[in-house]
Protein backbone atom coordinates (compact mmCIF):
# COMPACT_ATOMS: atom_id res chain seq x y z
CA UNK A 1 0.00 0.00 0.00
CA UNK A 2 2.74 2.48 0.96
CA UNK A 3 4.70 1.71 -2.21
CA UNK A 4 1.57 2.13 -4.33
CA UNK A 5 0.85 5.44 -2.61
CA UNK A 6 4.39 6.66 -3.28
CA UNK A 7 4.20 5.56 -6.92
CA UNK A 8 0.89 7.38 -7.32
CA UNK A 9 2.34 10.46 -5.62
CA UNK A 10 5.38 10.46 -7.91
CA UNK A 11 3.17 10.01 -10.97
CA UNK A 12 0.79 12.83 -9.99
CA UNK A 13 3.53 15.29 -9.08
CA UNK A 14 5.13 14.60 -12.46
CA UNK A 15 1.79 15.39 -14.09
CA UNK A 16 1.53 18.67 -12.19
CA UNK A 17 4.59 19.93 -14.03
CA UNK A 18 3.67 18.48 -17.43
CA UNK A 19 1.51 20.46 -19.86
CA UNK A 20 -2.14 19.44 -19.71
CA UNK A 21 -2.14 18.70 -23.43
CA UNK A 22 0.41 15.92 -22.82
CA UNK A 23 -1.92 14.10 -20.40
CA UNK A 24 -4.73 11.65 -21.00
CA UNK A 25 -8.16 12.90 -19.84
CA UNK A 26 -8.16 10.59 -16.79
CA UNK A 27 -4.70 11.82 -15.79
CA UNK A 28 -5.85 15.42 -16.20
CA UNK A 29 -8.80 14.74 -13.89
CA UNK A 30 -6.57 13.12 -11.23
CA UNK A 31 -4.14 16.01 -11.44
CA UNK A 32 -6.96 18.52 -11.09
CA UNK A 33 -8.30 16.63 -8.05
CA UNK A 34 -4.86 16.70 -6.44
CA UNK A 35 -4.37 20.39 -7.18
CA UNK A 36 -7.73 21.23 -5.60
CA UNK A 37 -7.04 19.04 -2.57
CA UNK A 38 -3.60 20.59 -2.06
CA UNK A 39 -5.05 24.10 -1.95
CA UNK A 40 -7.66 23.05 0.60
CA UNK A 41 -5.01 21.30 2.68
CA UNK A 42 -2.85 24.44 2.53
CA UNK A 43 -5.60 26.35 4.34
CA UNK A 44 -5.75 23.61 6.95
CA UNK A 45 -1.95 23.66 7.32
CA UNK A 46 -1.87 27.44 7.74
CA UNK A 47 -2.52 26.99 11.45
CA UNK A 48 0.03 25.09 13.53
CA UNK A 49 -2.59 22.70 14.93
CA UNK A 50 -4.38 20.44 12.46
CA UNK A 51 -8.01 20.25 13.55
CA UNK A 52 -10.53 17.51 12.83
CA UNK A 53 -13.20 20.10 11.93
CA UNK A 54 -10.98 21.48 9.18
CA UNK A 55 -10.05 18.00 7.96
CA UNK A 56 -13.75 17.13 7.76
CA UNK A 57 -14.41 20.37 5.84
CA UNK A 58 -11.69 19.41 3.33
CA UNK A 59 -13.25 15.97 2.84
CA UNK A 60 -16.74 17.48 2.49
CA UNK A 61 -15.54 19.96 -0.13
CA UNK A 62 -13.71 17.26 -2.10
CA UNK A 63 -16.72 14.94 -1.90
CA UNK A 64 -18.95 17.74 -3.22
CA UNK A 65 -16.54 18.66 -6.03
CA UNK A 66 -15.51 15.20 -7.21
CA UNK A 67 -17.39 11.91 -7.34
CA UNK A 68 -14.98 9.83 -5.24
CA UNK A 69 -15.46 6.95 -2.81
CA UNK A 70 -14.43 7.35 0.82
CA UNK A 71 -11.30 5.31 0.16
CA UNK A 72 -10.36 7.47 -2.82
CA UNK A 73 -10.96 10.60 -0.74
CA UNK A 74 -8.65 9.32 1.99
CA UNK A 75 -5.91 8.53 -0.53
CA UNK A 76 -6.35 11.92 -2.18
CA UNK A 77 -6.10 13.64 1.21
CA UNK A 78 -2.89 11.73 2.02
CA UNK A 79 -1.41 12.70 -1.35
CA UNK A 80 -2.48 16.30 -0.86
CA UNK A 81 -0.77 16.45 2.54
CA UNK A 82 2.46 15.07 1.11
CA UNK A 83 2.33 17.32 -1.94
CA UNK A 84 1.53 20.40 0.17
CA UNK A 85 4.42 19.57 2.50
CA UNK A 86 6.88 19.63 -0.39
CA UNK A 87 5.27 22.41 -2.45
CA UNK A 88 7.23 25.63 -2.84
CA UNK A 89 4.47 27.70 -4.46
CA UNK A 90 0.81 27.62 -5.50
CA UNK A 91 1.42 28.53 -9.14
CA UNK A 92 1.61 24.98 -10.45
CA UNK A 93 -1.73 24.16 -8.83
CA UNK A 94 -3.57 27.33 -9.82
CA UNK A 95 -2.25 27.32 -13.40
CA UNK A 96 -3.98 24.01 -14.01
CA UNK A 97 -7.23 25.33 -12.54
CA UNK A 98 -7.02 28.49 -14.65
CA UNK A 99 -6.69 26.29 -17.69
CA UNK A 100 -9.44 23.78 -16.87
CA UNK A 101 -11.96 25.49 -14.52
CA UNK A 102 -14.62 28.04 -15.37
CA UNK A 103 -14.71 31.24 -13.33
CA UNK A 104 -17.62 29.82 -11.32
CA UNK A 105 -15.64 26.67 -10.51
CA UNK A 106 -12.65 28.73 -9.37
CA UNK A 107 -14.92 30.79 -7.14
CA UNK A 108 -16.26 27.54 -5.65
CA UNK A 109 -12.69 26.45 -4.85
CA UNK A 110 -12.11 29.76 -3.04
CA UNK A 111 -15.41 29.29 -1.22
CA UNK A 112 -14.38 25.78 -0.17
CA UNK A 113 -11.09 27.21 1.12
CA UNK A 114 -13.09 29.67 3.24
CA UNK A 115 -15.24 26.80 4.55
CA UNK A 116 -12.08 25.00 5.69
CA UNK A 117 -10.86 28.18 7.37
CA UNK A 118 -14.19 28.74 9.17
CA UNK A 119 -14.63 25.06 10.15
CA UNK A 120 -12.95 25.51 13.54
CA UNK A 121 -14.88 28.76 14.15
CA UNK A 122 -11.63 30.74 14.15
CA UNK A 123 -10.12 32.60 11.22
CA UNK A 124 -6.35 32.71 11.46
CA UNK A 125 -4.39 35.46 9.68
CA UNK A 126 -2.30 32.80 7.90
CA UNK A 127 -5.45 31.13 6.57
CA UNK A 128 -6.68 34.47 5.30
CA UNK A 129 -3.33 35.09 3.59
CA UNK A 130 -3.33 31.69 1.84
CA UNK A 131 -6.87 32.16 0.53
CA UNK A 132 -6.17 35.71 -0.61
CA UNK A 133 -3.03 34.65 -2.46
CA UNK A 134 -4.73 31.70 -4.16
CA UNK A 135 -7.76 33.82 -5.12
CA UNK A 136 -5.42 36.26 -6.81
CA UNK A 137 -3.64 33.48 -8.69
CA UNK A 138 -7.03 32.13 -9.82
CA UNK A 139 -8.02 35.58 -11.12
CA UNK A 140 -10.99 35.74 -8.75
CA UNK A 141 -12.07 39.38 -8.47
CA UNK A 142 -12.24 41.10 -5.10
CA UNK A 143 -16.05 41.13 -5.26
CA UNK A 144 -16.15 37.39 -6.04
CA UNK A 145 -13.64 36.76 -3.24
CA UNK A 146 -15.76 38.64 -0.68
CA UNK A 147 -18.99 36.98 -1.89
CA UNK A 148 -17.32 33.54 -1.57
CA UNK A 149 -16.19 34.41 1.95
CA UNK A 150 -19.65 35.59 3.02
CA UNK A 151 -21.36 32.58 1.45
CA UNK A 152 -18.93 30.16 3.14
CA UNK A 153 -19.38 31.95 6.46
CA UNK A 154 -23.18 31.68 6.18
CA UNK A 155 -22.95 28.02 5.14
CA UNK A 156 -20.73 27.13 8.08
CA UNK A 157 -22.94 29.10 10.48
CA UNK A 158 -26.02 27.24 9.22
CA UNK A 159 -24.22 23.90 9.72
CA UNK A 160 -23.25 24.91 13.26
CA UNK A 161 -26.81 26.02 14.03
CA UNK A 162 -28.29 22.76 12.71
CA UNK A 163 -25.78 20.70 14.71
CA UNK A 164 -26.93 22.22 18.00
Amino acid sequence: MLRNLKDLFDQLTTHLTAPASAQAPAEQEHTLQLATAVLLVEVMRAEPDLKDDERDAVLTALRRKFNLSDDELQRLLELAHETARTAYDYQRFTALMNERFSQEQKIRVVEAMWEVAFADQHLDANEHHVISKVAGLLHVTHGEYIAAKLHAQATMQARDDSAT
